[in-house]
């Protein structure tokens, strides 16, 4: 059973209060849409990692609200309280996930008279198969594939001729998808110089300047991939799918696995004993273990990894304390390369 499902949400006040104030420039939660707010654009985000990218955007012109900024909280399961429905009706513009990621948006946009502008992140990825529009065309270049896995195995320009671009169980986690957040940047200044056309350009300088951040980040992944392409990798749930795509890594977990620790679904004996001997056997190089997510079953592949000798790399769904997007997916590239130098 995942660990993060079993958690009481924080429903009250109090806890709301705490959990509404992850990316607040003003401090409070209330400011969105609040007199308080100075005439600033009220941002409302689902997860403080969309809520740092447009304050980096939006500068002092935002007012920055991020729902989610506790580990122990679950997109997929959370539900919204009256003060956080309170703050997405007040927004000018509301930004989420999608993919079914953090669906409580959705729901609270239509029972509100909300007329925010909404950015879906998975929208703007285009990654999503089954989304209107998609076409393999428009993302030939992106690195990935589903042959085991949603997003798992590596799949580039490249590699276009040796991994079939087969459209599985989508991930959704488009959030370590570096070249999507370039373009989210994009997106949402866009939508903010709408809003306020003074300062558009602003915006648009300031999501160029994270671009070209993302850009460094990209480059590394590229020299990454040049150095470990086609080397193995297991997770316990799919959040960095994306970045070891970029990086031309291969997934190896089962995906009977993996789906269930994401699912909060028990995984039988024979799946865990399969996963298992993926690492007695050798044939796993590093293992990215969610931090947010703790069972038995996770736990039995951790050690199984540390008995093998495998480099366990920890990864999150949200910014840790003290770090923006640009320096959480640093020290996620620094590690992997670490790992996989040894």
């Amino acid at each position: 059973m995942n660990l993060r499902r079993t958690l009481p949400l924080l429903a009250l006040p109090a806890a709301a209060a705490l959990v509404l104030s992850g990316c607040s420039s003003s401090g409070s939660a209330g400011a969105a849409g609040d007199d308080g707010s100075g005439g600033a654009i009220s941002v409302v985000a689902s997860t403080n990692v969309y809520g740092d990218i447009a304050q980096t955007v939006g500068g002092d012109a935002v007012d920055v609200t991020s729902i989610i900024s506790d580990p122990s909280q679950d997109p997929h399961s959370y539900e919204a309280d009256a003060r956080t429905q309170l703050a997405v009706s007040r927004a000018d513009v509301v930004i989420e996930n999608g993919g079914g990621y953090d669906a409580f948006v959705d729901t609270m946009l239509s029972a509100s008279d909300s007329s925010a502008a909404v950015v879906n992140a998975v929208d703007v990825s285009g990654l999503d198969p089954d989304a209107e529009g998609h076409t393999d065309d428009e993302h030939a270049d992106d690195e990935h594939s589903d042959e085991a896995e949603p997003s798992a195995d590596a799949t580039s320009d490249d590699h276009a001729d040796e991994h079939e671009h087969d459209h599985g169980a989508f991930n959704e986690h488009v959030f370590y998808s570096l070249h999507s957040m370039g373009a989210l940047a994009d997106e949402i200044a866009h939508q903010l110089g709408e809003i306020d056309p003074d300062q558009a350009d602003t915006f648009t300088a300031n999501a160029d300047a994270f671009g070209d951040r993302v850009a460094d980040l990209e480059a590394q992944a590229a020299e990454i991939k040049t150095a470990h392409d086609g080397e193995s990798v297991a997770y316990t749930e799919p959040v960095p799918g994306y970045l070891f795509d970029e990086m031309g890594l291969v997934n190896v977990t089962p995906a009977s696995f993996s789906e269930a620790i994401e699912e909060g679904d028990d995984v039988s004996p024979a799946v865990l004993n399969e996963t298992l001997k993926t690492f007695a056997d050798g044939r796993v190089d590093l293992l990215a273990y969610n931090e947010q997510t703790s069972s038995p079953e996770t736990e039995a592949v951790e050690k199984a990894a540390t008995d093998a000798g495998v480099a366990i790399v920890p990864v999150t769904e949200l910014l840790p304390e003290g770090d923006d997007y640009i320096s959480w997916q640093q020290s996620n590239i620094d590690a992997i390369k670490a790992a996989l130098d040894r």
